[in-house]
């Protein structure tokens, strides 16, 4: 079975961040977290949402910069 959650070190090796950045991301509520006894996870999902997040700003960055 596949992996639900992940710990911010996985996190961070997934999105080719640092673990300080990571902690960033959930701090701020960008990418949602669970704790389970103390130990702070977040759902795969979330990651999959959070990139796509990023492609969609950016393309609308661009399709902004071609209107100028």
């Amino acid at each position: 079975m596949p992996k639900l959650l992940l710990r911010v070190s996985e996190v961070a090796e997934a999105l080719s961040l640092g673990r300080t950045k990571s902690y960033e991301l959930i701090a701020h509520g960008v990418l949602p977290s669970v704790r389970i006894d103390g130990s702070l996870r977040v759902p795969v999902a979330a990651l999959a949402e959070y990139v796509g997040s990023l492609l969609a700003h950016n393309a609308e960055e661009q399709s902004q910069g071609d209107l100028k």
